[in-house]
Formats: C-alpha cells, sequence, structure tokens
C-alpha cells in the first residue's frame, strides 16, 4: 500500500510541475459551453482542466475565466508507460473452479494464486478477470501485474463497469481514489490497483473520436417538451434515473446541478414523453372520509363456487368434500371475507349495489361469457373476479370494450394484458425490487450471499442490481467469511442479502455478521420465505440482533382497526380469519371504496394508494397495458421480537 501511494504522489507530483512549466491559455466561459466542449476544442481531456479548476466541477459560469494547458503540455501528460509483453487473461463464469482453469491453461495452482494474490483471500467471483502466468516465466508476469495502471473515464462508463474491467471491487477502487467517490468526470485518470486493460488507450486519441455526452432523445425532443419535476423524499439518482428511463450520466448532462447528490426538492429538467409520474409511490390515504353519495355504483364478485358440481356429487356429502377441496375452501374463506366488506359498506354508507354469482370456473374453464352476456355487466362500474388468469383476462377481453375494470383477486401477473385488467398480486420481480429500493434510499451498501443453486435470483441481481457484489465461497463450496468481512463499509448501513436453504452457509453468515456488529453496521435481508430459518439450528435471537429484514405482500396487523376486523370475523365464523379470508375483505372493501369517489375505479387507481388490514393496493399502469399492484411491506424483526414495517 506504502509502495502504491509513493508511486501515486510522485505521479501526481510530475504532473502538477509539468503544468506548472508550461504556458496556460486563458478561456473565456461563453453561456450553454461544456468542459467537453472546451477541452475538445484545445486538444486536453476534461480532467486536465478540472485538475486546474477545481471550482468547474461544480458547474461552468458564462463570462468566467478557465485555465487551460496548452496542446503540447498535455501530450506529455498523456503517455503511457509501454509494458514489454501483455499478460493472457481469463473472465472467470458461473461454476467455473481453479482446479478447471488451471487445467485449461496449464498452469499450476501455485503460479496462478501468485499471479492473482486475491484468490487465497477471496477466493474466485463471477466477473473477475485473472492474469494467466506464462509457462515459462510467471516471474515477469508478477512483475507486469505489480505495475500501476490508470484508466481514463469514458462517457457512460461507471464505476462498477471500471472495477469489473480489472478484476477488482468497487471499494478498491474508491479507495485507490477517494476524490472520485460521488462522481466520476469524464476525462478522469483513475489509478487502477489490478491488470492492465487488453487495449492501451491514449486519451488524446480517444478524446479526438468522444462525443459529447447528448440524451439520446435531443435531437428529436422540443425544448417544449421538457418540464420540471421536483425530487420527493428518499429518492436518488438511482431511482430518478429508473424512473425516466435515462441513465444517470443523461440526467446530470441536462441537470448539472446533480453532481453534488440528489435532495428533497430540488427542481429537475426531465423530457415529459419518458417521465413515468406514476412510478413515483402514492402515498396511502383513506378513502372513507371522501365518500360520494351522488350517484350509486355497481360492482360484480365473480366467486367459483362450482355450485353444480357440488349438487351433483353423489360420492362425497358437503362436509366430506370441504374436507377434501382445498380450493372450495380458499373461496368459501374469500367469500366470508368478502361478505364482511359488503357488511362494513352499508355501515358507512357507500353508495355501491353488489352483485354475486358462480363463476363455475375450472383452471381452463368458467361460466364468464354467460354471466357477461345474461347479466349485462358491460353496464358494472367493476368487477372483482375471477380467480384463475385465464378466467380473469377472459373477462377483461370480454368487457374492454366498455372499459370495465376487472380486478383479479389472487392470480399472478404471468398472462396477457389487457388495459381494464388489475393484478392485485405484485410480480416476484416488484416484490423483489420494493426491498432494493428501500436499500438504495437509505444510502447502504449491498452485498449478496447467493447459494449457487438459486440461479433465479443471481440472475436477476445480476440484470437488476448491477452494482451489487457477490461474496465469494471457498473451494469446498462454503461461504468465505473473509470475504464477506472485507466488503463491509464503516459509517453506513450493509446490507447482506442472504438466499440459500443451505443450514451451513445460513449459519457462517450469520455469525460473520454477528462478529462484524461491533464494528459495522450490518443488516440481514431475505428476497423470499426461508424455512431454514425456522429450525432450532438457527438461534432466533441472532435474527433480532441482525434486525432480519424481508419484503411481504402481507402484513401482520396488530393495530387497533385490524383487531376490530379480526373479533369480528372470529365472532360471525367462530374461527380466526385465514390470510385468504383477510384478503377477500381487504380486496373488495378497497375496490368498494375506490367506487364511492366522485372519481371512476381507475381513475382513484392512477391517483392514490391505500392500505387496508393486511394488504397494500398501489395500482401502475404497465408499459404493455393494464395495471400491477406494487404495494409490498418491507418488514423486519425488532430486537423487541416484533416484527415491525421498515421506515
Amino acid at each position: 500500500m506504502k509502495y502504491f501511494f509513493a508511486i501515486y504522489m510522485t505521479a501526481f507530483l510530475f504532473t502538477t510541475t509539468v503544468f506548472s512549466q508550461g504556458k496556460m491559455i486563458t478561456h473565456k466561459i461563453e453561456k450553454g459551453e461544456t468542459i467537453n466542449q472546451i477541452a475538445q476544442k484545445y486538444k486536453v481531456t476534461p480532467f486536465d482542466i478540472y485538475q486546474l479548476n477545481p471550482d468547474a466541477q461544480r458547474g461552468l459560469t458564462p463570462n468566467g475565466t478557465l485555465l487551460v494547458p496548452n496542446k503540447s503540455t498535455a501530450k506529455i501528460l498523456i503517455q503511457q508507460p509501454k509494458a514489454s509483453t501483455q499478460p493472457q487473461t481469463h473472465e472467470v463464469v458461473a461454476k467455473e473452479t481453479l482446479y478447471g482453469i488451471e487445467k485449461k491453461y496449464g498452469v499450476s495452482d501455485q503460479d496462478l494464486k501468485k499471479a492473482n494474490p486475491s484468490i487465497e483471500k477471496d477466493g474466485l467471483q463471477i466477473g473477475q478477470i485473472l492474469v494467466i502466468p506464462s509457462k515459462n516465466n510467471s516471474k515477469a508476469t508478477t512483475a507486469i501485474q505489480e505495475k500501476v495502471v490508470y484508466h481514463d473515464v469514458l462517457a457512460k462508463e461507471t464505476k462498477y463497469s471500471i472495477a469489473k474491467q480489472y478484476g477488482i471491487t468497487i471499494e478498491e477502487l474508491e479507495k485507490r481514489n477517494p476524490e472520485i467517490v460521488a462522481n466520476l468526470p469524464i476525462g478522469y485518470r483513475l489509478v487502477i490497483k489490478g491488470n492492465a486493460p487488453k487495449v492501451v488507450k491514449v486519451i488524446e486519441k480517444v478524446e479526438a473520436q468522444k462525443e459529447v455526452l447528448k440524451p439520446s432523445f435531443s435531437k428529436k425532443t422540443a425544448a417544449t417538451d421538457y418540464v420540471m419535476y421536483e425530487v420527493k423524499p428518499k429518492e436518488t439518482l438511482y431511482s430518478l434515473s429508473k424512473m425516466t428511463g435515462l441513465s444517470q450520466e443523461e440526467l446530470i448532462v441536462i441537470n448539472p446541478e446533480l453532481k453534488n447528490g440528489v435532495e428533497t426538492g430540488m427542481k429537475l429538467m426531465v423530457p415529459s414523453k419518458v417521465l413515468v409520474s406514476n412510478d413515483v409511490r402514492k402515498e396511502s390515504v383513506t378513502l372513507s372520509k371522501k365518500i360520494n353519495n351522488a350517484s350509486r355504483k355497481r360492482m360484480v364478485l365473480l366467486l367459483p363456487f362450482n355450485i353444480s358440481k357440488i349438487e351433483g356429487d353423489t360420492v362425497n356429502s358437503t362436509i366430506e368434500r370441504l374436507k377434501k377441496d382445498k380450493f372450495l375452501n380458499m373461496t368459501l374463506d374469500f367469500y366470508s371475507g368478502a361478505l364482511m366488506a359488503i357488511d362494513s359498506a352499508k355501515v358507512l354508507g357507500l353508495p355501491v349495489d353488489v352483485e354475486i354469482y358462480d363463476s363455475q370456473e375450472t383452471k381452463n374453464s368458467s361460466n364468464v361469457a354467460a354471466i357477461v352476456r345474461d347479466n349485462k355487466l358491460e353496464l358494472a362500474d367493476a368487477v372483482v373476479g375471477p380467480f384463475y388468469q385465464s378466467n380473469a383476462e377472459t373477462t377483461a377481453q370480454l368487457l374492454s370494450a366498455a372499459n370495465v375494470p376487472v380486478i383479479s383477486p389472487l392470480s399472478k401477473d404471468i398472462g396477457n394484458p389487457y388495459a381494464n385488467l388489475f393484478q392485485t398480486i405484485p410480480t416476484v420481480e416488484v416484490v423483489r425490487n420494493t426491498v432494493f429500493d428501500y436499500m438504495r434510499a437509505n444510502k447502504g451498501n449491498i452485498i449478496a450471499v447467493v447459494d449457487r443453486k438459486k440461479e433465479s435470483v443471481i440472475k436477476y441481481i445480476q440484470q437488476y442490481q448491477k452494482d451489487v457484489r457477490f461474496v465469494a465461497f471457498k473451494e469446498n463450496g462454503s461461504v468465505s467469511a473473509e470475504s464477506l468481512k472485507s466488503m463491509l463499509v464503516k459509517d453506513k448501513m450493509n446490507y447482506v442479502v442472504m438466499e440459500t436453504g443451505n443450514t451451513g452457509m445460513v449459519k457462517a453468515t450469520i455469525a460473520a455478521m454477528v462478529s462484524a456488529m461491533a464494528m459495522y453496521q450490518v443488516q440481514l435481508v431475505i428476497l423470499e420465505p426461508n424455512e431454514t430459518l425456522d429450525t432450532d439450528e438457527i438461534n432466533f435471537s441472532n435474527l433480532t440482533k441482525l434486525k432480519l429484514m424481508y419484503p411481504s405482500v402481507t402484513r401482520d396487523n396488530q393495530s387497533p382497526e385490524a383487531l376490530v376486523f379480526k373479533n369480528k370475523y372470529r365472532k360471525l365464523n367462530n374461527i380466526s380469519s385465514s390470510d385468504f379470508a383477510t384478503r377477500g375483505f381487504d380486496v373488495t372493501f378497497d375496490t368498494l371504496l375506490r367506487l364511492s369517489q366522485d372519481k371512476s375505479f381507475e381513475e382513484t387507481a392512477n391517483a392514490i394508494g391505500t392500505v387496508q388490514v393486511d394488504n397494500k393496493f398501489e395500482y401502475y399502469k404497465k408499459e404493455d397495458g393494464g395495471y400491477t399492484n406494487k404495494g409490498v411491506f418491507v418488514l423486519y424483526y425488532d430486537t423487541d421480537l416484533i416484527i415491525k414495517e421498515a421506515k
């Protein structure tokens, strides 16, 4: 470390000396000019200008003055150290082992680890770039690896992509270059610990070919197509980028003030045609306070009682059928909850009439077409049901011309989209995104311990959460506690996403986190239910110490209002309410409340979110049509052994 720091300071002092000795050019800043344009004009890099004018990183002032190095000085600065030979490299892919790589290239275990010292500490990591030592001269390869390597930031490059290119971690990159933790100015020269890039680039040539970064829509979008957007609490550059569909670099080009970070209340320019305003999380409101009695609405429930089958069953009695038929039990539970919702609506005086029909459905058939035809459901204001996805789609299709909202109460969003179809069950991707959005909003450091068998989780993180680092495994397949601890960061919450059913891996991860609590803030996170955590082998007190956090479609609500519902249900039915009974109440009551407003169901869905007993409803338009529910709770185990909602 001291050796590298000495070289870095020598290079920095050399650069400063050359600048001070050469002649400077004074440039007067014109309105609308950018650092990139000025750098191109004088054949230098943006970093050269930033180094002489540090304040320029906060923005350019029209009619101000910049110092620019002359062209001859710049040429001295951009010379690259010549390497005698370029070592062969290998990018680690999933399921590869040290033995397999050594056999492929014909190198010994000792030489490969000598050329890549991080293997001993962290093991192999997917995407890691390994130096393959020469069979004839492994010493020369090691010498090359130890040299300091520079990298000049290009447009749209990120810390993640640069770190991956050189086989190092983002944390290592930031430690070598502490001044760029917040952002990456284009043209900035980074110091890299690791392997030299496959192609050594000369900045002057790159700058000559590089265009000024512009949003991809700039040539097609007129100035009048931009709108002002006010930053909401807990929004980040990542979430703004995701919301608008623009890269973080494009957002900064349009709004230079974002270079200094995102602050609540900031006014940003965003193109209206890409702004997805309904991605901004809706605040939950109480609709019962805003009832409109001006006109009555009509709501229809389509529930799969399948009465004809029950009556035609000469083998099993009704009681025996109830014992055997889980689908019928689920339907009756949902129905019992829906009846309580209808009763509550009457007490509140909601101006909604409710009709209930037997959809007579199986997975591949239903009586929906006849019900729609015979009862003129095209005149209804909303339809709740049927249960199966295919039947809900059929109903939506039949009622699409009249634009009657069809609320699918139980099926998952995996079928064909219809503009009037509202899915109430959040998708797996939405559930996962919610907890990642929460962690990012709290500016946490996110790392992942994922069992190699969890391929879907690995692919999800690699595709949608690209900056999340994976903890390495040892050669025997166990998790590396050293790798996990090396990725922790001080002065911020370290979220460890653990996805494995392996008891040994769970215990090792928890043990490593508990031992790190003295120096770091750590919290354990899972993306889906994990039965291993419920076994006697896992110490529950450790889960509360680590405040185990997870996303959930439902919550166990113990509020006074929820207890009123649960006590009343138990009194009416002589049994506690099941998840399906509570969902029957929540979906039905939410629909009744939305219909009782002075707006249509669709208008309330676009405008507001609601929270009922155990379920949350935040409807958002999908790009391919219809609506999806993003109402997901982020819950955690508190030290008082109570499950609470993360705020």
